[in-house]
């Protein structure tokens, strides 16, 4: 495993208890003040328990918060892009020196914090720098809008890493640490990993960006995020049986690989994109795809404002190398995939459709163009469109 990239800030980090342990932080947890998570706040701990948010132990402290705000980076000069916070409503915080016990929306004890900071969430500070608009109708805007005004800062113990994993979206065949693919990918003697993101099924542009950079890796990770997305986002249960589907089929095993993502979205757009490379670092990727308007939402973003940030950024703190990709489609003159880069632009002559106008075929029941997506993709979300399962 010498050979991969190292984790972000050097160290690995796990701050998952078993056994014993676990046993005694439950029974700990019964007699501390107990706080109920978010769905994002719930993604964010399991992120920070497994080590996919390294050099991350904790929720951050104001410090930290400010830098990551003003300067993309933590106090220590580390590349980080989106703040990872614990915010409580004012009058609910616990005092410092306290442990309190942190339940997921659904009950489940998922770990003790010790609380060392207790600090004004500056919303200020955080929304402008981080999405680049103060528009209530950006979904993340909205989100940070509604947390508590008080943040919690402190490391933490986490005792579940997946809370209901009965439930339709917890893939557990799938839902692997950052350790689990680092030792996969030395098993399978990888050492140049490409990683490409997604929230949504992989139509023929995607395909197309993935085989391009599995040309110059050992392998590709397709690692889909499965925490918590906005109203209206194709359902995790959809995209994987939807992925499944087109890597069986598309996709060589021998240099391919899926994994899923525990994270929530911020609809952050370029920050966001910054965000989704350092998790893929710690997962033990060196190459990370950055496409068209990536983790963008409405117009908030310009096309390729999220690969131009890259150049705002200290390349080699960051370590792990982003790979941009013009806007690609299909071709109807040229006969196949193409670029801006690699062909002529021809008015007219590209299969691009709007997602919009897929979700009403879907819904109608109807199979998108086979140049714009695969047609067992296309079966899959069509059923869950029969079946009221398709969108959040």
């Amino acid at each position: 495993m010498s050979g991969l990239i190292s984790y972000h800030g050097g160290t690995p980090v796990d701050r998952v208890v078993t056994g014993p342990r676990a046993a005694e932080l439950a029974k700990e947890a019964a007699s501390l003040t107990s706080i109920k998570l978010t769905p994002k706040q719930s993604c964010d701990l399991e992120l920070i328990g497994i080590g996919g948010f390294a050099p991350l132990t904790g929720f951050m402290g104001k410090a930290d918060f400010e830098s990551v705000c003003k300067n993309m980076t933590l106090a220590s000069g580390t590349v980080w892009s989106i703040p990872i916070l614990l915010s409580l409503a004012k009058g609910a915080e616990p005092k410092v020196g306290q442990k309190v016990a942190l339940f997921a929306p659904n009950g489940t004890l998922q770990g003790v914090m010790s609380v060392t900071e207790v600090f004004e969430h500056d919303k200020k500070l955080e929304i402008p720098n981080v999405f680049r608009t103060e528009d209530a109708a950006h979904p993340g805007v909205a989100q940070v809008q509604a947390e508590g005004d008080v943040c919690v800062a402190g490391p933490v113990d986490v005792r579940s890493v997946c809370v209901d994993p009965s439930g339709p979206e917890a893939f557990l065949d799938k839902r692997l640490t950052p350790a689990q693919t680092r030792a996969e990918f030395a098993k399978r003697n990888w050492s140049r990993i490409v990683a490409f993101q997604t929230r949504n099924p992989i139509h023929r542009a995607h395909e197309y960006v993935c085989k391009c950079a599995q040309e110059i890796c050992d392998g590709l990770l397709i690692h889909p995020l499965v925490g918590e997305t906005k109203k209206g986002d194709i359902t995790a249960a959809a995209r994987m049986k939807a992925i499944d589907a087109l890597v069986a089929k598309y996709f060589s095993p021998t240099a391919t690989m899926v994994s899923v993502l525990p994270a929530a979205m911020r609809y952050a757009g370029p920050r966001e994109a910054i965000h989704h490379a350092i998790m893929r670092k710690n997962y033990g990727c060196s190459h990370f795809i950055v496409g068209r308007d990536h983790a963008g939402v409405g117009n908030y973003y310009g096309t390729y404002d999220a690969q131009k940030i890259f150049d705002q950024i200290d390349l080699k703190n960051l370590g792990i190398q982003p790979l941009m990709f013009e806007h690609t489609g299909y071709s109807k003159s040229y006969g196949g995939m193409v670029s801006q880069k690699s062909y002529p632009k021809i008015e007219g002559d590209i299969i691009n459709l709007s997602g919009t106008a897929v979700r009403d075929l879907l819904l109608k029941g109807e199979r998108p163009p086979v140049e714009f997506t695969r047609p067992e993709v296309a079966d899959v979300l069509i059923e869950a469109g029969r079946q009221g399962t398709l969108f959040v």
